[in-house]
């Protein structure tokens, strides 16, 4: 099979480790996903990774909590995750390297940007937790950052849902899915991809991004092989 893309920065939900559960680390569900980064690496795939933490702690959620603590309490759930899959890649026989944009030397490596490549360069996944390590932005956002970082040729979303809507698809029977659409489009039109922060910094970095449904792992596969799955979002050149 012949890649598509060489380099690609894959955004984990929180939830999509979840499982059925929806909440916490169904560990069967995160090998199953981690078997098919495994296929996607043995295909010559440089793959780094974000994860979310919403199947621990959503802050937006949180009440009348000070919003910066409940971002920090979201980016310690990263860390979670962070390691559920690093163990979870490790039993398949990966090299994994996990690294934190907040200092926690005992657990992980610090995000050094060099570091990161030169993992990605030697063949190991670099599991990329914290965020940005910065309070009011999301792990989309880190998602865009790192993954222009590390010259990443694209960003694979993986969802939920398989690919964008005009409309929640779960709520509204006649919502239609988008093939490809632009940055612009997303934000002119508030498309609930991504928030407008990692948006922006996509489109103005020229980094497209797809958007699949991971209930199938497999799809990252056929998405690095170039086939026809979700939505693809990239600014009109």
């Amino acid at each position: 099979m012949e890649l598509k893309y060489k380099r690609i920065l894959l955004k984990l939900s929180g939830e999509a480790l979840a499982g059925d559960q929806k909440m916490g680390i169904d560990y069967n569900v995160v090998l199953n996903i981690c078997k098919s980064i495994q296929k996607a690496q043995a295909l010559g795939a440089e793959i780094a990774i974000v994860v979310g933490g919403g199947n621990f702690w959503r802050g937006r959620s949180s009440g009348d909590m000070e919003r910066t603590r409940a971002d920090q309490i979201g980016m310690l759930a990263t860390v979670m995750n962070a390691l559920a899959v690093a163990d979870a890649l490790e039993h398949l026989g990966l090299e994994v390297r996990v690294q934190t944009a907040i200092s926690m030397q005992q657990i992980a490596e610090p995000y050094i940007r060099n570091r990161a490549t030169r993992h990605l360069e030697k063949g190991r996944v670099v599991i990329l937790a914290c965020g940005t390590g910065n309070p009011f932005f999301s792990t989309d956002t880190a998602s865009a950052l790192r993954a222009a970082e590390i010259n990443a040729e694209i960003v694979f979303k993986a969802t939920m849902v398989d690919g964008v809507y005009d409309k929640d698809p779960h709520r509204f029977d006649d919502a239609k899915r988008y093939h490809t659409l632009s940055f612009s489009q997303v934000l002119a039109d508030q498309l609930a991809v991504m928030d407008s922060t990692a948006a922006t910094m996509c489109r103005d970095n020229g980094l497209p991004l797809l958007v699949f449904d991971i209930s199938d792992p497999e799809n990252i596969v056929r998405a690095l092989c170039g086939e026809d799955v979700g939505t693809l979002v990239k600014e009109d050149e």
